[in-house]
């Protein structure tokens, strides 16, 4: 048996926008709980959940990190999670395994579109939710905007459970409206006291509209309350929880992290909203499947059933090896033990498991449902699999994270680094699923992709400092193909005599261009033996390798149809080379005839603006010669706008939205089709193709 009970576990995300305080409230619950000494800072670096050097420098969440601590007889684990919008879906991982959420609100910038996007993703798992109305402290700070900023873009009821007192430099506690007291705070210690006289009234009315709203959801209550009874606290709090569970409302609480006021009420909130592993499975039952086959199973949160666990972070680490995060769901995980990764169908050996504080380590022996850990060392468990017995055996659906939007090819700084590059960012590429490491056959350039320029550069100094290896960024060579818009013939002769066996070989092409997307056709049209069976294919691979190579500008070439119709041949001389070359010479000259083209890829494009900045955004696209498609209406008073934008166009997009919107644009992008360049652009491209290779032939 462990030592946890599961109604006595709290799996709690804490999520916002990037700045809003995520870390902050995480330092200050630690702080309250009494988990650490002392509250860190962001500005001083010294806060447990933000540990990596790269946050430290940056004053950012760029990963999510967990901590967790006791109070009031129940298990918090606490997972602070990153808010700037490259690494946002961190946090779609890391709601995967919450039984509930703290979304952080900012008193003076309200809801952003990063806290939209992240309320999305916890309501695709379902994940119930208490609001924090944070930095109730600044200057400006607005608590009644900021509910009504919550109602606006979530289209659900926002009820408070406190309310601030004072605002700005007068912000000095809450008024918490179940129990009808005020705490005012000092030091971060509250002390309880009866409700300022000039807020009793309006403290009245919020705990009539609370009450009101839990009397309706059950029709025993709502009797009551309509023949002027008062409800109980018990039933007050129920009905709370019962509200945050099936999201019938808003539940919101207010304070400020950083002055750690306001936080031990939130904490006492969150317990009684949000629920514990047994509570969330009645809500949203844990299903799997059973590799063997295929049938669904339930797990329960219960010591006798079953271990069930899933993995939902790793973390890279070139000295101790590959950290692995898990929540258990079912069963007990046990140090010192086998189990079966149910995805690969391999055995892992579990050595020692810890609970996590940070970038601290405690060791424990053993774990029931509900609670999280971590485990050193194991070989062939990436996120996304799960950890079972042997014989019950089963795999838990894993997060569809989103594809990559930006890319850079990447050079080592370091002559023949080539493999530790590649070697040290496949590590880093098991810690984070939203990155994309290729090679481009075409340019034989290694490829990085990401969620935006800061999630690529982070990655790089990761790279650098975990595995001891530098590289440059510069922007990758766009895929241009070349292609012909009319009909041409050529004849491609290749003699040569020097003494001896010489080479001959003659052809006779006819070239006509295919539709979009057709490729190559190749039709053998000779006659009477004017070339051998046995040359046929020579010219062919001639052709083929100079379409490849390209022919105006050095792209590959596609949708081309060539026909051999003629040609001759030497007994003596002929050559599948001779051949060969004569079919590479009678390309080049006939699509120089041929009306040659350069296309370009062209992108799907979905961007999320703000109703006000949506003119400019639509301007802007337009001058990346893009073509809106359509525009829809979304909640929120945001604007989705559908386009077709060549790739070359959208390289530096990321940047320029975030200044266009303020930081509140999305977008996601995915390759359509190829289209024809315009030929003031196609002029500039192959003169540069040009110098390039005349620096190359140089060198």
């Amino acid at each position: 048996m462990t030592r946890l009970d599961v109604g006595s576990i709290r799996n709690i995300a804490v999520i916002a926008h990037s700045g809003a305080g995520k870390t902050s409230l995480s330092e200050a619950i630690l702080f309250n709980a009494g988990a650490i000494d002392r509250m860190g800072s962001i500005e001083a670096g010294t806060t447990v959940t933000d540990w990596e050097p790269e946050e430290i420098a940056r004053k950012i969440s760029v990963s999510s990190a967990i901590a967790f601590c006791d109070w009031n007889d129940t298990r918090i684990n606490l997972i602070d999670t990153p808010g700037f919008i490259n690494f946002i879906e961190d946090a779609r991982g890391c709601l995967r395994v919450s039984d509930g959420a703290i979304v952080i609100v900012s008193a003076i910038s309200g809801v952003k579109a990063e806290t939209e996007k992240i309320w999305k993703y916890a309501c695709e798992f379902e994940v119930p939710r208490i609001v924090f109305v944070n930095k109730m402290d600044k200057e400006s700070a607005d608590f009644y905007q900021a509910l009504s900023e919550l109602e606006k873009s979530f289209d659900s009821e926002a009820v408070p459970l406190q309310l601030p007192i004072g605002s700005g430099e007068g912000f000095k506690g809450v008024v918490d409206l179940v129990k009808m007291k005020a705490f005012i705070y000092a030091d971060g210690k509250a002390q309880e006291t009866e409700i300022p006289a000039d807020m009793q009234q309006s403290a009245s009315e919020y705990n009539k509209k609370l009450v009101e709203k839990i009397a309706e959801a059950e029709d025993a209550l709502l009797e009551k309350y309509l023949e002027g009874g008062e409800l109980t606290p018990d039933e007050v709090i129920k009905g709370i929880k019962e509200a945050s569970l099936t999201r019938r409302f808003i539940p919101v609480a207010c304070g400020s992290a950083t002055m750690n006021i306001g936080i031990r009420n939130l904490m006492d909130a969150a317990v009684m909203c949000l629920p514990s592993p047994d509570e969330m499975s009645r809500i949203a039952p844990v299903r799997g499947t059973n590799p063997k086959d295929g049938k669904e199973h339930t797990r329960k949160p219960d010591q006798a059933e079953p271990l069930t666990a899933y993995v939902f972070k790793t973390v890279a680490d070139p000295f101790a090896g590959k950290l692995s995060i898990f929540r258990v769901y079912s069963g007990v995980f046990k140090a010192d033990s086998n189990v079966l990764n149910a995805n690969t169908g391999t055995k892992e050996r579990i050595g020692q498991v810890f609970y996590l504080e940070g970038k601290k380590h405690v060791p424990v022996q053993s774990l029931g449902p509900g609670e999280i850990a971590a485990i050193v060392k194991l070989k062939d468990t990436n996120v996304g699999d799960t950890l079972c017995e042997e014989h019950h055996p089963l795999t838990l659906p894993k997060v569809k994270f989103a594809d990559p939007i930006i890319s850079y090819a990447i050079a080592p700084k370091g002559k023949g680094d080539e493999e530790k590059v590649s070697t040290g960012l496949h590590r880093i590429l098991e810690e984070d699923p939203t990155l994309k490491f290729s090679r481009d056959d075409e340019s034989r350039e290694m490829i990085l992709s990401g969620m935006g320029q800061v999630h690529l550069e982070i990655a790089l100094e990761k790279l650098k400092r975990k595995f001891g290896v530098e590289v440059v960024m510069k922007t990758p060579k766009i895929a241009y193909r070349e292609t012909i818009k009319a009909h041409a013939k050529a004849q491609g002769r290749y003699k040569k005599q020097s003494g001896g066996k010489g080479q001959y070989g003659d052809c006779w092409i006819e070239i006509d261009p295919l539709p979009r997307g057709k490729g190559y056709e190749f039709a053998d049209k000779i006659v009477g033996g004017v070339i051998p069976r046995q040359y046929i294919p020579a010219v062919e691979k001639g052709i083929v390798d100079t379409m490849h190579e390209g022919v105006i500008a050095g792209y590959p070439m596609v949708d081309v149809k060539v026909s051999l119709y003629d040609g001759s041949y030497h007994s003596v001389d002929s050559s599948e080379m001779a051949f060969k070359i004569a079919g590479s010479m009678a390309l080049k000259k006939a699509v120089q005839d041929a009306r040659p083209v350069l296309l370009e890829p062209v992108m799907k494009i979905e961007v999320v603006t703000p109703d006000e900045a949506l003119g400019a955004v639509i301007g802007d696209l337009n001058s990346r010669r893009g073509k809106v498609q359509g525009v829809e209406p979304q909640a929120g008073g945001n604007q989705k706008i559908m386009a077709l934008v060549p790739m070359s166009e959208m390289l530096t997009y990321a940047n320029q939205l975030h200044s266009i919107t303020s930081g509140r644009g999305l977008y996601s992008m995915e390759f359509s089709h190829y289209e024809e360049v315009p030929a003031h652009i196609s002029q500039k491209i192959i003169a540069e193709r040009q110098k390039q290779k005349e620096e190359e032939h140089e060198k």
